[in-house]
């Protein structure tokens, strides 16, 4: 078992769903309740990640933080940072990767919110943060939750994505599914198959849970 591999992939999960949660929050609000001009192709945008190969994300992703581009070249002459082949590099790839995983599920919850519910509470004299943190958030909270178990389970499998944009060096980039992919090469099918089915029950297990979360929170609701 490759636990240096499993640490740093639950570690790229945790900062990635603690980076993306905000930005995936207000963004899936204002696309449930915002009308404009438009609106389809920044949802499209939104999803591109989900229905492009990981690889083709990945290889762009590459290209343009690279040191050959021009943002890679200014954050290394100026601040000393490289956005490729280390943890930055695959926590970037990771967010941008995991939008739809996030966003979506969480839109549709506020999308089932009726909006005369966010009209009584404003005649009740509530203001737009009371009524999101008092009657949204606890409404939505079984469809966020889902979300964020889809989106830390989903990083943790990450594959094409991480190895294009980050490589796999160990203890930096190296995640617990691009070691599976190492152990398959050598022939070491013994520890691909005790990595894997680790994988397999702890993304079955942390599904389910939220599955089981949200049912009952529902009923409670």
């Amino acid at each position: 078992m490759d636990w240096q591999a499993l640490v740093l992939s639950v570690e790229l999960a945790a900062v990635t769903l603690l980076v993306l949660l905000p930005v995936g929050l207000l963004l899936a609000r204002w696309l449930a309740y915002t009308g404009f001009k438009g609106k389809s192709w920044v949802e499209a945008l939104v999803v591109l990640p989900l229905v492009l190969p990981p690889t083709v994300l990945g290889y762009y992703l590459l290209v343009s933080l690279g040191g050959g581009s021009a943002i890679g070249r200014w954050m290394a002459d100026t601040l000393g940072v490289r956005l490729t082949f280390n943890f930055l590099g695959l926590l970037i790839a990771s967010v941008i990767f995991n939008i739809p995983f996030l966003v979506q599920p969480v839109q549709r919850a506020f999308e089932a919110i009726p909006r005369d519910l966010g009209e009584a509470a404003a005649v009740s004299g509530l203001s737009a943060w009371q009524t999101f943190w008092r009657v949204e958030l606890p409404l939505a909270w079984p469809g966020i939750l889902s979300a964020m178990v889809l989106t830390f389970v989903h990083t943790l499998g990450e594959f094409g994505v991480v190895l294009m944009v980050g490589g796999s060096i160990p203890g930096e980039t190296k995640t617990i599914a691009i070691s599976i992919y190492d152990r398959v090469q050598s022939f070491d099918l013994a520890g691909a198959n005790q990595m894997a089915l680790v994988l397999v029950l702890f993304s079955l297990v942390a599904v389910g849970a939220s599955f089981f979360a949200s049912a009952r929170l529902a009923v409670r609701r």
